[in-house]
């Protein structure tokens, strides 16, 4: 990953306000993200970076050396094990799944525990709502949203989670929310059967938790995307319509 792609990388951000030099406690130069990017120790997972725009996305986050970190529901740790370089031995990576999700930890916990990181906590939560010993600087989660208020927890369950994440951020701290957007006006018709939602309502719903909008990237856009293809379909798998919205804890 070499430096000049940082410029392309920046020039595909779009804020609101907030210079990227200002997120996160001490947000990474190119060159330490290239660094964490070019890690071999995740030589198996560099080939995604490109199609996942690895290096716009901690840039828009802001995480660096000295940040503190959730990636809150982690899947197989991708985030993480990019994050754990990113902000270096003075930060801390949580990689935390809630209770209810319990059993998507049961093949990747293990294995992320096994790589010994010395700054990263790894661990099934307790509960549903995020929780870490300290207030942190920066909240994660990736493809994650729209499932909330599925399996009848409705729109209560998602509330509960944004007051905790909330209550989990320092003053001032960012929570980056990535995930399969719907058609505008769907709401969320689609968490459970296209596993797609409306961006419109997370803005609106992370909002009413208190937060204030910071800004999105649209480096994960996809205008050839209609919004009618369930997620895993293979013909869309991997290339849908995302949406990165940063949110900020006055």
């Amino acid at each position: 990953m070499k430096s000049v792609y940082w410029g392309a990388a920046a020039a595909a951000l779009m804020v609101s306000g907030y210079a990227l030099a200002h997120d996160g406690k001490h947000p990474a130069t190119a060159k330490q993200v290239a660094a964490a990017l070019a890690d071999p120790a995740r030589a198996d997972q560099a080939a995604d970076d490109a199609r996942r725009h690895a290096a716009e996305v901690v840039a828009f986050m802001g995480a660096g050396p000295g940040s503190t970190v959730v990636d809150f529901f982690p899947g197989r740790g991708y985030w993480t094990r990019i994050l754990t370089g990113v902000v270096g031995p003075t930060g801390h990576v949580y990689a935390l799944w809630p209770k209810l999700g319990e059993k998507y930890a049961a093949k990747p916990l293990p294995e992320l525990q096994a790589r010994k990181l010395g700054n990263v906590t790894a661990e099934v939560l307790a509960t549903d709502a995020i929780t870490t010993p300290k207030p942190v600087d920066i909240i994660l989660t990736v493809q994650n949203y729209h499932d909330e208020p599925n399996g009848g927890r409705g729109e209560a369950a998602i509330d509960a989670l944004n007051s905790s994440v909330f209550a989990a951020l320092k003053k001032g701290g960012v929570y980056i929310v990535i995930d399969h957007a719907d058609a505008a006006g769907t709401g969320m018709a689609g968490t459970s059967t296209t596993h797609r939602i409306d961006p419109a309502v997370v803005k609106a719903q992370v909002l009413k938790a208190g937060f204030v909008f910071a800004g999105e990237s649209t480096v994960l856009a996809n205008p050839d995307d209609d919004h009618s293809k369930n997620v895993f379909d293979p013909s869309i798998r991997g290339k849908t319509d995302q949406f990165i919205y940063k949110f900020r804890k006055p």
